[in-house]
């Protein structure tokens, strides 16, 4: 059983469609007790970092979340990805989960556009359990503006968008999609399968 935390941060239905077409048994979830006994977590998220924050404070799942993510397969997806993450500057410094080492920052491309839309060439740089599988020529769905500064060794896949924008990352058995694997049509099914089968 796979948890989407509902925390009021985006559109999650488009995770639990995914999940069930894949036949991952999943559940939405605010509740501390799912998250704690189900057996992988998802962390879905648009929207701002600051806001989204406040939101798990105020549901009081930042601690359970915290515990949790260490002891069974994580994964954040998008504004989720970048919550993993010690600090936000979005708007203002915001502190984060702090799962992985790394700060979250304005992406400043040179002549393109932001926010970054669109789908873009996946780049991998150190293979991971998410990963299993892909092909040198998978392309996936991007929305964002800011991205995760960290180091090489938490970087799994990147993308070129004007910029070296860190699109899969990962810790251990925690793991961040910058990119929407739920709108990434079998390249997204093939990663959120991958991470079912660690579970």
């Amino acid at each position: 059983m796979i948890a989407i935390i509902d925390y009021g941060a985006g559109n999650i239905f488009s995770v639990k469609n995914a999940l069930d077409f894949i036949g991952l048994e999943n559940i939405l979830t605010d509740k501390k007790s799912d998250i704690e006994n189900a057996d992988g977590i998802i962390l879905p998220g648009v929207g701002a970092f600051p806001s989204a924050m406040n939101m798990l404070k105020e549901k009081d799942l930042i601690k359970t979340i915290r515990e949790q993510a260490y002891q069974k397969p994580f994964l954040g997806i998008c504004l989720g990805m970048q919550l993993i993450f010690e600090k936000g500057f979005e708007f203002e410094e915001t502190e984060g989960l702090s799962l992985i080492e790394g700060t979250v920052e304005k992406m400043e491309p040179k002549d393109l556009s932001i926010p970054h839309i669109g789908w873009n060439k996946l780049e991998i740089l150190n293979p991971c359990p998410l990963t299993n599988g892909l092909s040198e020529n998978e392309y996936v769905y991007f929305v964002h503006s800011y991205k995760a500064v960290c180091r090489d060794e938490y970087i799994s896949a990147y993308c070129e968008y004007g910029e070296k924008v860190p699109a899969l990352v990962f810790k251990g058995n925690i793991f961040g999609a910058q990119f929407h694997p739920e709108k990434s049509g079998k390249t997204g099914l093939k990663i959120l399968k991958n991470f079912g089968e660690m579970l």
